[in-house]
């Protein structure tokens, strides 16, 4: 096996294919990192959730990075991370917001797991929606492949 970085356009496809990354976010030196539904659209990740920490965070830092994966087997696999800034796409932003809401509704069940029922510490959390978007500043990409 070789692992040798991804081509821009290796990285643009599988970012286009992926629906699932993690993303990371930081306050006060402690990093989280939570699995949610993107849409890639040239410049930006849109994506939608419910307010809690990874929202609270990112307003409060809004410098972010998503991982994203394809897995075959463990010496076949496609690995890329783009960096950028949190971004939040309020009511205010009726054209961007309906322009997100759209590129979500064409992958299947874009809104889980953002809007189910959330209940944490035996307290049903408000399902209050957050659109927003990924300003991407940077993306890298990796790949491992079979030596011939």
């Amino acid at each position: 096996m070789i692992i040798t970085e991804m081509s821009r356009q290796e990285i643009k496809e599988l970012l286009t294919r992926a629906s699932i990354g993690r993303l990371a976010c930081a306050k006060d030196d402690q990093p989280y990192i939570v699995p949610l539904r993107f849409v890639y659209n040239s410049v930006y990740l849109y994506s939608f959730t419910t307010v809690g920490r990874k929202i609270e965070w990112m307003r409060e830092n809004n410098k972010v990075c998503v991982e994203f994966d394809e897995i075959d087997s463990t010496n076949s696999w496609k690995s890329v991370v783009v960096t950028g800034r949190f971004e939040e796409i309020t009511k205010e932003h009726g054209d961007e917001r309906n322009m997100a809401h759209d590129l979500l509704n064409k992958k299947a069940e874009w809104w889980e797991p953002g809007y189910v029922k959330t209940v944490i510490r035996e307290q049903e959390r408000p399902l209050a929606p957050v659109y927003f978007r990924i300003a991407i500043t940077e993306t890298t990409g990796h790949k491992a492949v079979k030596e011939r």
